[in-house]
């Protein structure tokens, strides 16, 4: 039984092929290269910022993500550079990450861009024993080694016009295992780091001289698993505050907004309502994410 019970905590913390590895955001538009190293560089000049996250708040353990990240172009080099770094935890489980960008930005007609980006990716995955002990007590399923550090890459393609922005990526590509006890596991299972493929887009309709609607999409898959999406707009009014809503198929309606002080500094907030599975059972099942955004340039 306690073998059983270390193999959901290994599974269930996203180190199967049924679930998501790598964190997303309800504001990921606004981060740029959190998931497309190609789009380094593209959305504007300069620009830094930070995000924490906060799901079901009700549950002990429940999963909360810092993400640090940033995004520069060098125009006259015509390359973009960026990255993040971030701490994912869930109960007894975090992952410590940091990916490195580089894009190269090809100029097209009307002042659009195509861009190619690779990124170097570093992950440090980490069992707190000592929270297990008290339920598992020194059950050897726990294994010799409760952390792990990993290197591996990933891959991506966007274009960006003045309105149309359309992108590709793969992350984790090649899939470095992580060598935990496969005793525990068992069933053919690997711990290991399994491929991301993503498809995102949005397209900027300028109703008028003050305001602008932003529909926008994500595509995340995963070999075997369910194909996630999430889709929404976001509207801007005046470039000084904004808001938004939208939908993760079958998890979550979320909601945001947030204001632009000076045209250099965004402060965004959004709020997650799920629906499924575990709002069924906990009346503390839904997220908060903040971010703090700086452009350097005007």
């Amino acid at each position: 039984m306690k073998r059983y019970i270390l193999s959901v905590i290994i599974l269930g913390a996203a180190f199967s092929v049924k679930a998501q590895q790598l964190q997303t955001s309800s504001m990921y538009d606004m981060q740029g290269v959190l998931h497309n190293p190609s789009t380094a560089g593209v959305y504007m000049k300069g620009m830094v910022g930070a995000t924490y996250r906060s799901q079901w708040s009700g549950l002990s353990g429940s999963p909360k993500t810092a993400t640090v990240f940033g995004s520069f172009d060098l125009p006259e080099q015509k390359i973009g550079l960026g990255g993040y770094i971030y701490n994912d935890k869930t109960g007894p489980t975090s992952r410590t990450g940091i990916a490195v960008q580089f894009a190269k930005h090809i100029p097209m007609a009307n002042g659009a861009k195509f861009s190619v980006g690779i990124e170097a990716r570093g992950l440090q995955y980490a069992i707190d024993r000592a929270k297990l002990s008290a339920s598992l007590g020194s059950d050897p399923a726990l294994g010799t080694a409760d952390n792990r550090f990993k290197f591996d890459a990933g891959f991506g393609v966007s274009y960006t016009g003045k309105k149309l922005q359309l992108g590709a990526s793969v992350a984790q590509l090649v899939q470095s295992k992580l060598g935990f006890n496969s005793a525990v596991l068992g069933n053919g299972e690997e711990a290991r780091l399994y491929r991301h493929y993503y498809f995102h887009g949005s397209y900027k309709w300028t109703v008028d001289p003050q305001t602008s609607i932003t529909p926008s999409f994500l595509f995340i898959y995963l070999p075997n698993a369910p194909l996630e999406f999430q889709g929404g707009f976001r509207v801007e009014h005046s470039e000084l505050f904004w808001w938004g809503m939208s939908l993760r198929a079958k998890q979550s309606f979320i909601l945001s907004a947030g204001v632009h002080l000076n045209k250099k500094f965004t402060i965004g907030y959004s709020y997650d309502i799920y629906k499924t599975p575990i709002s069924v059972f906990d009346n503390g099942a839904n997220a908060h994410e903040v971010l703090l955004r700086y452009n350097i340039f005007k």
